[in-house]
């Protein structure tokens, strides 16, 4: 897929995705959407892309949805609606929001969100599924869906509660408010903020430590452990998954660099690749709705 309202650019291990529709604040389409799907599980099929990184074009990150089309910008039977978002009850829109939050959750690389400035409505509940999140002092946040007479979308129901806790979901949902970056730290939904022009660096260091330190198949399996049993009611389903996995890679090549790398006092150069290796019983969800 050629890609026409997002860059795919690679430096090294790391894989930047720029939302690139900076004449209209990166405004979200399924386009956009279909492109960001399709670019996450091509990054997942390249084993040299060890982290990813998302973050928008010129003065924002998303401004949300695009309005374009006025009071109509949602109404998706017919017009600019229909364009910009798929025809209501159509195979394609029901694919497009499971399409590139799937593929951020189901990610084998760890996602970093860096949000250089308006994160809106779609503009901040897409990126919700990353892994870290990091802010620019010019960022600001708003789920902003109540004052447009919708509900949040893309998942963001579960995954701002898991984040930030159903208190602080509570009342940024239900006050539709727009709030800074300072208040986005305070309340858990990004870990740092940073002066706008060390933003793209800093996350690039994340991005770097993660890749230098870290095993491919092990960074694939933990993401996905904490993010599916973080709101689990128990512990117990989880430890039917943790111990195989710990046996299985225990016996394998990545833990033997691992410790040997460590006691050697050197980087390591793990040998697992995320498209040949993941362990038996992975994805262990398959098929569980």
């Amino acid at each position: 897929m050629s890609y026409e309202t997002i860059r795919y650019e690679t430096d090294g291990p790391v894989l930047t995705i720029t939302l690139n529709r900076p004449d209209k604040l990166n405004a979200y389409t399924a386009q956009m959407g279909a492109e960001l799907a399709d670019a996450l599980g091509r990054a997942d099929d390249d084993d040299a892309v060890r982290a990813v990184i998302l973050t928008g074009e010129g003065r924002g990150f998303c401004a949300g949805a695009d309005l374009s089309a006025g009071a109509g910008s949602f109404d998706t039977t017919s017009g600019e609606g229909a364009k910009n978002f798929g025809g209501a009850g159509t195979v394609q829109r029901r694919s497009e929001g499971v399409g590139f939050v799937g593929a951020l959750f189901d990610c084998k690389k760890a996602t970093i969100a860096a949000f250089n400035g308006p994160a809106v409505g779609v503009g901040i509940t897409l990126a919700l599924p990353t892994d870290i999140k990091i802010a620019s002092t010019a960022a600001r946040f708003g789920f902003v869906f109540a004052r447009r007479g919708l509900v949040p979308e893309a998942g963001s129901a579960w995954f701002l509660p898991q984040l930030v806790g159903l208190s602080q979901a509570l009342r940024w949902c239900l006050s539709g408010r727009v709030f800074g970056a300072d208040e986005a730290l305070a309340g858990g939904l990004v870990s740092e903020v940073v002066e706008p022009d060390r933003l793209l660096a800093r996350a690039r260091e994340i991005a770097l430590e993660i890749a230098e330190n870290t095993a491919p198949v092990s960074i694939a399996l933990t993401r996905q452990m904490l993010w599916r049993f973080s709101g689990a009611n128990h512990p117990f389903d989880l430890l039917k998954v943790d111990g195989p996995f710990a046996m299985t890679l225990g016996a394998g090549g990545d833990v033997k660099e691992g410790v040997s790398s460590f006691l050697e006092k050197r980087p390591p150069n793990f040998p697992g690749k995320v498209t040949r290796d993941m362990p038996n019983g992975y994805p262990w969800w398959d098929g569980v709705a």
